[in-house]
């Protein structure tokens, strides 16, 4: 299995030969196996050329860049060479048509709904006192499939977040002031860890569409726009709940991550290196989990069930199975 690779220091990546070659600023050099590396994380100042870019992009690498603060700010994504243009025709068709984009959009809600009740079941069985949230989940959810537009499909996606965050200070067991998502800048804690986590899913998703021949610009929850690949932000709403939010309680209720690993700056909260080291170790650590597929009858990993995501979204493009969302059954 291929891993990321996560550069912190500040230095220079180059092509070695048929390796690639990291030189840090103090002019310490190490070679890492192209054929080891799925996607590159720079956190530091790095200096690449195009020998490089070619290099990795022949082996279709993706880079991913973060600023000092660790926010996400671009993805350099090699040519695709999974190409259909077929498949493109499809999705643009399901896109224009509302009543084929609102069918994929409510499955997209419903698996993020269902998955955060899951979340919620699990802690209640531990004693926590979430029975309530779970009940008002389970209302909203139940109101997808009446939804007649894209925009009310949206309100009762943002209200089911609404009511789940107001109970995570029930599954965490350390002391947190946080009862609503704020996002630009986050402006604690538990918000910058959702940024930031979510943002590695986010990339992750990215990288798993890249390798099939869908598009992963054109979505049908979030509006196709400029900058950013909005079927990644669909596809990532279905694995939140499981990869982002389950880490982040196991993080806090470990003390994996305490507040010692912020520093405020400004009006943001910003996440330590060190902090940030801990949640990308454990963060691999939980795209190589696997779980037993009732319907391949085999072990597979949380990172590829995001690609079987995109294979059963191919099918109901191209009508040959009807798309039903990834939804926990454990």
């Amino acid at each position: 299995m291929k891993n990321s690779l996560y550069i912190y220091q500040n230095g220079e990546l180059k092509r070695h030969d048929d390796t690639l070659q990291f030189i840090t600023s103090e002019g310490e050099k190490r070679h890492i196996p192209v054929n080891s590396i799925s996607e590159i994380y720079c956190f530091g100042e790095n200096t690449l050329n195009t020998k490089f870019i070619n290099f990795v992009a022949k082996h279709e690498i993706l880079i991913h860049f973060f600023n000092y603060y660790s926010f996400y700010t671009a993805s350099l994504i090699p040519r695709k060479t999974k190409i259909a243009g077929k498949l493109l025709v499809a999705q643009v068709s399901h896109y224009t048509d509302e009543a084929k984009r609102l069918v994929l959009a409510k499955a997209f809600v419903l698996s993020a709904g269902s998955n955060i009740y899951r979340n919620l079941r699990y802690y209640h069985g531990r004693g926590k006192a979430v029975s309530q949230t779970m009940s008002e989940i389970e209302t909203l959810v139940n109101k997808i499939e009446g939804c007649t537009s894209i925009p009310e499909l949206m309100g009762i996606e943002g209200n089911i977040h609404k009511c789940y965050y107001k109970a995570w200070h029930q599954m965490i067991n350390q002391e947190i002031d946080f009862q609503q998502r704020v996002k630009n800048p986050p402006d604690n804690r538990i918000n910058t860890l959702i940024s930031f986590i979510n943002t590695l899913v986010y990339t992750t998703v990215l990288g798993e569409i890249y390798k099939t021949q869908l598009d992963p610009t054109v979505s049908y929850l979030h509006e196709p726009g400029t900058s950013r690949f909005s079927l990644s932000l669909d596809i990532a709403e279905i694995f939140k709940p499981l990869i982002a939010d389950r880490l982040i309680f196991s993080l806090l209720n470990r003390n994996q991550i305490q507040e010692k690993h912020f520093t405020k700056n400004l009006e943001y909260l910003h996440l330590e290196e060190n902090g940030s080291k801990i949640i990308l170790a454990e963060y691999d650590k939980y795209l190589k989990r696997t779980i037993h597929h009732k319907d391949l009858d085999r072990e597979v990993s949380y990172r590829y069930l995001i690609r079987l995501e995109c294979y059963k979204l191919i099918k109901h493009l191209y009508g040959e199975k009807t798309y039903f969302p990834f939804i926990m059954w454990w």
